[in-house]
C-alpha cells in the first residue's frame, strides 16, 4: 500500500496532528460536488521569493558539492492488532516545495519514466472543505503495490485534509483493499544544513533566524515524517498472510520514497536525471 496522501508537480509553486474540520466552520466553502477537481488551489502561503531563493541556493550548491540522497528510516511495530509504520526522510529541497509536490493533484512525481510505469496516480477527486490554508478532499488513487517482484495497481479512497501554511496532512480510509482500518499522518519540517558553517554564534531555532544569521545563504531541506496505522482484514491479519501484506506495504513505499528522491536530483540540478537513480538502486537490492 502507498503512504502518501497526496502528490505533486515541481512545475506548480504555489507537531501536533490536527483536529477534523467542522462541516459547518465559520468562513468556509463546503464544495461537495459531483465534479472531479483536480487544481491546486492558487492562493501560497508561504514567500514565494523565499522559495525561488531557496531553489537557486540548492542549484548552485549541487554543482559543486552534490547533496547524499539518504535512504529512509521505516521502522514498522504491532500491538493490538494495528501496524504501525513510521517513516523518516530527509529531502533536499526546501518544504515548501515538498509538500507541493506530496499534496498537488496534477502530479507527475510517482511516474517511472524508465519503466514507464506510474506507481500512485490520482483517479478521482472531490474538494469536501476548504478554509484558508486547509482543504479537506475526497480521493480516489491507484498504487502500484510490489507483490513479489511484480506492481499490481491496487485501488484505494482516501479522506484527506492538508494544512498548507503548516505543511501537515491527515488522512483516513473510506475504501482500501485488505484494510479494515488505514490511516495516517504526515508532516514536512525544515532542516537548517548550513547552521555549523553559516551561524558560529547562535544556534538558529526559525527559519527567520537562520535566514538572518546565514546573510540569506543557508539551504533549508526538508525531513518528511509519516506515520501510517493500518489494520489488515481476516485472514490478512494473521500470518503468513499478514506477513505478505506487511511485506508489500514496506517495498511500495520504498519505491515511492525513492521516486521522491529522484524528483529531488531532478529539481537540483535542473537536468534530466541520472541514469542510476535511487529508484534505479532500489530495485536492484
Amino acid at each position: 500500500m502507498g503512504v502518501f496522501p497526496g502528490f505533486g508537480s515541481w512545475i506548480n509553486k504555489n507537531s501536533q496532528p490536527q483536529p477534523p474540520l467542522k462541516a459547518k466552520a465559520k468562513s468556509s466553502k463546503n464544495i461537495d460536488s459531483e465534479k472531479d477537481d483536480f487544481k491546486y488551489p492558487d492562493k501560497a502561503y508561504h514567500d514565494l521569493n523565499e522559495e525561488q531563493k531557496q531553489l537557486d541556493l540548492w542549484h548552485e550548491a549541487e554543482m559543486k558539492h552534490p547533496w547524499h540522497n539518504a535512504s529512509p528510516k521505516i521502522k514498522v511495530t504491532h500491538e493490538n492488532g494495528f501496524y504501525h509504520m513510521n517513516i523518516e526522510l530527509t529531502v533536499g529541497l526546501p518544504p515548501e516545495v515538498l509538500y507541493s509536490f506530496l499534496i498537488e493533484p496534477g502530479s507527475g512525481m510517482f511516474h517511472d519514466l524508465r519503466k514507464r510505469r506510474q506507481l500512485m496516480e490520482n483517479k478521482s477527486r472531490k474538494v469536501l472543505f476548504e478554509k484558508g490554508p486547509r482543504q479537506m478532499t475526497r480521493v480516489g488513487k491507484s498504487v502500484a503495490c510490489n507483490v513479489f517482484g511484480v506492481y499490481i495497481p491496487i485501488s484505494i479512497n482516501l479522506v484527506i485534509d492538508e494544512n498548507r501554511k503548516d505543511f501537515m496532512t491527515q488522512y483516513k480510509k473510506e475504501k482500501v483493499r485488505f484494510m479494515k482500518a488505514f490511516e495516517g499522518n504526515l508532516k514536512v519540517d525544515p532542516i537548517f544544513v548550513d547552521k555549523e558553517r553559516l551561524c558560529k554564534k547562535k544556534i538558529p531555532m526559525t527559519r527567520e533566524e537562520y535566514k538572518k544569521c546565514s546573510g540569506g545563504q543557508g539551504k533549508v531541506a526538508s525531513k518528511l515524517t509519516i506515520d501510517q496505522y493500518y489494520k489488515p482484514y481476516p485472514p490478512f491479519n494473521l500470518p503468513p498472510l499478514s506477513w505478505f501484506i506487511r511485506g508489500m506495504t514496506i517495498k511500495t513505499s520504498k519505491a515511492l520514497l525513492a521516486l521522491v528522491q529522484d524528483t529531488s536530483i531532478a529539481m537540483r540540478t535542473a537536468t534530466h536525471m541520472p541514469e542510476e537513480t535511487a529508484s534505479n538502486k532500489h530495485e536492484k537490492h
